[in-house]
């Protein structure tokens, strides 16, 4: 279905080495620019002593908004692979920083390049990739006298209450996948008295 992502259900990390280099990768869930940012500049803080801190995120459900950053590498050889990778498992709302101790041997950027890839890889398969759903809410209105029918559409279709008040006049919210808010309008709108 068109409403269904994937992302890391906790942070996770992995760890790379090559020629004394070690590349430590942390993957974490993000749904915001600014949640990414925050965690970006929590490893950068952290290992201010590292040569580099490059990163890449890939936030929202279609997949169109994400950045990468080289961090002082060579232009295309630690973000880009990075991002590389987030594409490769098809995630999204998820950031991955890797941290770079330099072990004294230049990797050279092919070398540059298949080690941040590496060390991206092992931070998400470090973790356990989860299906999301991006939901929908719908509010409306209804009679107390339609109150029968209102439940038995809740029970009987993939929806579940996010709030409610019942008086003369009742007000509900039903949370529901994306593609199903269409369906679920349209059965609302056949019960008598049913306002959005």
């Amino acid at each position: 279905m068109g409403d269904t992502y994937y992302t890391l259900k906790l942070p996770a990390e992995g760890i790379y080495k090559e020629k004394m280099s070690k590349f430590l990768a942390f993957a974490h869930p993000v749904y915001t620019v600014e949640e990414a940012k925050a965690v970006i500049a929590r490893y950068q803080k952290e290992y201010f002593d590292a040569r580099h801190v490059c990163w890449a995120y890939m936030i929202g459900t279609q997949r169109d908004t994400f950045m990468s950053n080289d961090n002082g590498e060579p232009s295309g050889t630690a973000g880009k692979p990075i991002l590389g990778q987030i594409n490769s498992f098809n995630l999204t709302n998820i950031v991955i920083c890797v941290v770079r101790y330099f072990g004294g041997i230049k990797l050279g950027t092919s070398g540059l390049i298949v080690a941040y890839r590496e060390a991206a890889r092992e931070a998400i398969t470090a973790g356990e990739i989860i299906e999301c759903h991006e939901m929908a809410e719908v509010t409306f209105t209804f009679p107390y006298l339609a109150m029968n029918d209102v439940m038995r559409l809740v029970k009987n279709c993939d929806a579940q209450i996010v709030a409610q008040i019942f008086d003369n006049t009742c007000t509900m919210t039903l949370s529901t996948r994306m593609d199903n808010e269409p369906v679920l309008r349209s059965r609302l709108a056949d019960i008598d008295g049913v306002t959005f």
